[in-house]
């Protein structure tokens, strides 16, 4: 590992900052601006760290940033993945291996994302469930789920141990959720049987949950790409949601649909939620 380049790290943030817009992150542009580009604080907000730290890190000062520290800054700046890995060389550190998010979005998806921001609630996830990036309507429909830190992050290790978030679903549906998580995370544990990060969750989600072994003894294995589900949420009700998962080839990330089912009334109990549901909510960057 080399001793990076802190001044050059510096100077590409603070270019990549100055090229983006409010409405390219999803933001409102609001008063008329002194600089061009994102404000720092703003940076901050995207990435959920506080705005001295990046300030700090911008201005080339203070302690060398964690991995997951640049990953939030690249999913806030919309980096591609040659472009995070050139931001983690920079830093001094090796660069993390394509299939760990470590708090980065692929930057197509997040474009999508935002654009999706106003009127469908979605979230983008790794391949185990980790949820790296939310829209405001999302955060209002689910919770937010992209800042949670550890094991916390996978939704599949949240849908076992935390009844808050599964008490949001038709408890008629837990049992075949349940099965269509574990058979989604088997592929990826197939696909590598000998990752640290895979091992962990599916060690933890075993001691913890006697539902998730008997659910894993099952064997089954499908990726989960589309699925019907029932929300209670406590503000507007019930909504009936068709899920749809698309994956990006570069980063093999997913983009989480929760479309409302046509003639159900969910499409304005949707518009309702993206009033009532959002107001006190901070930007967030969860299925």
């Amino acid at each position: 590992m080399n001793s990076g380049d802190r001044q050059a790290l510096a100077a590409f943030l603070r270019h990549r900052r100055e090229q983006l817009q409010p409405s390219d992150v999803g933001l409102v542009a609001g008063a008329r601006r002194r600089a061009p580009g994102l404000r720092r604080d703003e940076v901050a907000v995207l990435a959920a760290i506080s705005t001295d730290h990046y300030e700090r890190i911008e201005q080339a000062r203070g302690a060398r940033p964690s991995a997951e520290v640049l990953g939030a800054i690249a999913r806030a700046l919309r980096l591609t993945l040659d472009e995070r890995d050139h931001v983690h060389r920079l830093a001094g550190q090796a660069p993390p291996a394509r299939h760990r998010s470590q708090g980065y979005a692929d930057a197509g998806l997040m474009c999508v994302l935002d654009a999706l921001a106003p009127h469908v609630p979605a979230l983008i996830t790794d391949d185990v469930s980790t949820v790296v990036a939310q829209n405001r309507l999302n955060v209002a429909l689910l919770g937010p789920l992209a800042g949670e830190r550890g094991l916390r992050r996978s939704f599949v290790y949240r849908w076992f141990t935390d009844p808050a978030l599964r008490s949001r679903y038709a408890p008629e549906q837990h049992e075949q959720l349940g099965r269509e998580y574990v058979a989604d995370l088997r592929v990826t544990s197939g696909a590598r049987p000998d990752d640290p990060d895979v091992r962990a969750l599916v060690d933890a989600l075993t001691a913890e949950s006697a539902e998730f072994r008997r659910t894993w003894a099952r064997q089954e294995v499908l990726p989960l790409r589309a699925t019907r589900k029932v929300l209670h949420h406590p503000e507007v009700g019930r909504l009936e949601l068709q899920c749809d998962v698309v994956v990006s080839p570069p980063s093999g990330q997913s983009l989480v649909l929760f479309r409302p089912q046509p003639g159900t009334g969910t499409a304005e109990r949707l518009q309702l939620l993206g009033v009532v549901g959002v107001q006190d909510l901070a930007p967030a960057a969860g299925a």
